[in-house]
């Protein structure tokens, strides 16, 4: 059985009494923490909990196919559900209780339950798909898609016709935040003077509300549009067909989805997913927030193989020089700090 330990900064502090008036002498002695780990002999159980169904070709169907690379990398017993709201506590624990070593949850939402469920189990790891708390056995990964959001960003910023571009998101939260502000700085840092429409939704699977959002920004004048909609991703689609505007896709290629696609920002997690679990495995994991992007080859912004001939050469060119500083590490992209 794996087992981590951890032991938290100790700081001894004598204070001395000194004759003839003399102020007391502080002496400290400091313990640096550790993180003990051995590795886990016999069955490798990993949970994953996600905020939507996996089958909703975006976010959660990302974080299953890094669940079934760990799978088959390590032959690892695997487990999914969807999780939400006052259930994520719950959910992590009878993983916990059950055995799992592995807990990952997929997204900023699992990042502070993770942390606190962690301090019960010191057994079982608990990561996070973004956020910034962390414990000795728990932490998170924080994909850099605002990378593929700031080329997108341009691109819009470049191509948009009424001067207005889009952002629909489903929950307002600072990751999602993150990638807006990405894409915004993207399109301003070719046209100054783009309007940038922000809607949020609310919820991570409501279709109906991430088309009407659309359709609200559009008729604001958006006319490029990007998306962090999770499973309302088929309801973005169909209000930019239905009134013929451009969009790009989020978390996974999405670009066969519709002929409106220009491009997709991509996140990659299976490498990722699949080093985490070997850490875990290998008795090597200290919880930390790990920063992973198109460096990493966790990110990736891909054009639409259809439309891409539409765009100005001197674009393309742009974008191709930009993303390959980008991979290089000789641009950093904006990002909020969360």
């Amino acid at each position: 059985m794996h087992r981590l330990f951890s032991l938290a900064m100790i700081a001894l502090v004598v204070l001395i009494g000194c004759s003839g008036g003399a102020p007391d002498e502080e002496k400290t002695v400091t313990i640096e923490p550790r993180l003990q780990g051995k590795p886990i002999e016999g069955e490798f159980k990993v949970a994953l909990l996600t905020p939507a169904s996996v089958n909703d070709s975006g976010w959660s169907a990302l974080g299953y196919k890094g669940l079934k690379a760990i799978e088959k990398d390590l032959g690892a017993t695997i487990n999914q559900e969807v999780t939400k709201d006052a259930s994520i506590k719950d959910a992590m624990r009878s993983y916990a209780q059950k055995g799992y070593q592995l807990i990952i949850g997929h997204g900023f939402e699992y990042n502070e339950p993770g942390v606190e469920t962690a301090a019960d189990f010191p057994d079982t790891v608990f990561v996070s798909s973004s956020g910034s708390k962390t414990a000795a056995n728990a932490g998170a990964f924080r994909f850099y898609l605002e990378e593929g959001f700031y080329l997108a960003g341009m691109i819009a910023g470049k191509m948009t016709k009424s001067g207005k571009v889009g952002m629909i998101g489903g929950p307002d939260v600072p990751s999602i935040r993150s990638t807006f502000l990405a894409f915004e700085a993207g399109a301003k840092s070719v046209n100054p003077n783009v309007v940038v429409i922000t809607k949020f939704t609310g919820k991570n699977d409501d279709v109906a509300a991430a088309q009407q959002a659309t359709l609200q920004a559009i008729d604001e004048g958006a006319d490029y549009l990007i998306h962090q909609a999770n499973s309302g991703v088929t309801g973005f689609v169909k209000a930019c067909e239905e009134r013929k505007v451009w969009c790009f896709g989020a978390n996974e290629d999405q670009n066969a989805m519709s002929a409106q696609m220009v491009g997709s920002a991509i996140s990659d997690v299976e490498k990722p997913f699949v080093e985490l679990a070997k850490k875990v495995k290998e008795g090597r994991y200290k919880g930390e927030v790990q920063l992973v992007g198109m460096t990493e080859g966790a990110v990736d912004f891909v054009l639409n193989p259809t439309n891409v001939g539409s765009l100005d050469p001197d674009l393309k060119k742009m974008i191709t020089k930009l993303q390959l500083d980008m991979m290089e590490g000789r641009f950093e992209t904006p990002k909020a700090e969360f």
